[in-house]
């Protein structure tokens, strides 16, 4: 009843703005995105936040779209039951999973998070409240999928679940070039035994490919158990670059399943360095366990985009067919000098789509794999350095045959940015669904940069050059926002020990 009368409120804010002719945006609560929020004309979603429910029988579960992967992950281990795709940060949205593009470690496997989705509930432009799945309007059922809310409001999906296992038994193998890593990748995607598969480039000779594999019992009674979610415990990446160091040979552990699932959360894969580098605080182990709270993703977001640092950080996904890959990463290393690179495996989704896409095909048809490469580190400290970097890496992309993720900086003109994707297809649907109201998706992710660069300029924006003023500010933002208490009260972490 709570949930028919939050979106019964929904429906009648939305068809208000089409009455008026007036375009909205949706007020979440939160974002996991690096573009600036908006402020005004939004429809406040803050209240669907729920799992409603469980079918252990059908193996499926009734989410609301503000529902987080951690809330989302105990509420169905509580039923032996997980997620096939589930994002690494914690904070991340079954919403933003399906409006957006979220592939993860299981992806090479499952897809991207949207596939496994069954139905849909949204509310469209004009305020009508309709469902969505692969037998009913499935047209925009489709092309909602990374489409970033153009086509109206998520308010509730059904998600596909499976058996939940007590550990990832989890491997990594030492490689020494990014040739030697792409073969890896794609022998482990052909092999059915791995459950979920990425890779570490710390280096252009230095790198471990991860292979996990679902399991109740460990495999060996020598294998020794591993958590990432403590404060004593160490960064994952910083664990697995140890691993390989002191090993050449494969080395495999067992992983209790949710500590794998958010094993990136504390320091944000590596992107949480960065902060020890803006305050010149030393980077070891005693301080990062001192500094634990502000190092889960939640926070650092929070203070990302308060402290106005986001304008000034490289944070890409971009993923490319297997052909080209190597050569991107030879540019990225000229380029940008930014290690460690994150790399997933992906399965496209069917054509047309608003997900990162390539035309390679197999010999039977079928859309070949692609891999994401995380680009995450610092850029150029002057903007306008920065905006000519960022719009070299996008050059360089459309040259390899790659696309980039929406969720961060996009500086295409209008043009170069619909060459990539099928117009027509997403203007018709809009048509048809009586979407055009609504902010396209250029419109949502384009920056402008010249008002950017006045608002650089402006008096009120010139404390946020003065360091380190900018950066407490972001502290203070994070602090106020208490999302350390989500790490801290994380009924996931107690599950592993449950079972272990």
């Amino acid at each position: 009843m709570q949930h028919d009368e939050t979106v019964a409120t929904i429906s009648t804010s939305v068809r208000q703005f089409y009455e008026r002719k007036e375009s909205f945006r949706i007020f979440h609560g939160s974002t996991n995105s690096t573009r600036s929020k908006p402020t005004k004309n939004l429809v406040d979603t803050s209240r669907l936040r729920h799992v409603l429910s469980v079918d252990k029988k059908k193996m499926t579960c009734l989410v609301e779209p503000n529902v987080s992967m951690d809330r989302l992950v105990e509420a169905t281990l509580e039923h032996g039951l997980v997620p096939p795709v589930v994002m690494e940060f914690p904070g991340i949205t079954v919403g933003g999973g399906y409006s957006g593009t979220s592939g993860e470690s299981s992806s090479f496997k499952h897809g991207f998070f949207d596939q496994t989705i069954n139905w849909v509930e949204m509310v469209l432009a004009n305020g009508e409240i309709v469902k969505l799945s692969r037998t009913e309007n499935s047209d925009l059922f489709h092309a909602a999928a990374g489409a970033l809310g153009t086509f109206g409001v998520t308010t509730l999906m059904e998600l596909q679940l499976q058996e939940a296992k007590k550990f990832v038994e989890t491997t990594y193998w030492p490689v020494n070039s990014m040739q030697e890593a792409i073969a890896k990748l794609q022998k482990a995607t052909i092999d059915s035994k791995w459950d979920y598969l990425d890779g570490i480039m710390f280096s252009k000779t230095e790198g471990a490919i991860v292979t996990g594999r679902l399991a109740n019992e460990v495999s060996s009674s020598t294998t020794p158990i591993k958590t990432f979610s403590n404060p004593e415990d160490e960064w994952f990446y910083l664990h697995v670059k140890d691993v390989i160091s002191k090993s050449r040979q494969p080395v495999t552990e067992a992983i209790p399943l949710a500590e794998y699932l958010f094993r990136y959360d504390r320091g944000g894969f590596w992107v949480g360095e960065s902060a020890f580098d803006y305050f010149h605080w030393p980077f070891n182990k005693t301080t990062r366990r001192q500094l634990d709270d502000f190092l889960h993703t939640r926070m650092m977001y929070t203070a990302l985009h308060a402290s106005g640092q986001s304008k000034k950080y490289v944070v890409q996904d971009l993923a490319l067919p297997y052909s080209t890959a190597e050569q991107f990463v030879e540019y990225t290393d000229e380029t940008f000098g930014i290690y460690p690179l994150w790399l997933c495996p992906l399965k496209q989704n069917p054509l047309p789509t608003m997900h990162p896409h390539s035309n390679e095909s197999e010999a039977d048809g079928s859309l070949k794999q692609m891999l994401n490469i995380g680009l995450w580190g610092p850029g150029p400290k002057r903007y306008q350095d920065f905006v000519a970097k960022n719009r070299d890496l996008e050059r360089k992309l459309k040259e390899l045959g790659g696309m980039k993720w929406l969720y961060a900086h996009t500086y295409y003109d209008e043009g170069q940015f619909w060459e990539m994707f099928d117009r027509k297809w997403y203007d018709d649907l809009r048509q048809k669904y009586g979407a055009t109201s609504l902010p396209s998706v250029y419109e949502k992710v384009r920056i402008n940069v010249e008002t950017e660069e006045r608002k650089n300029r402006s008096l009120s924006e010139a404390w946020k050059r003065i360091w380190p003023l900018a950066g407490m500010y972001g502290i203070w933002k994070a602090i106020r926002s208490k999302t350390h208490l989500e790490a801290r009260n994380a009924a996931w972490r107690e599950y592993g020990k449950i079972k272990n």
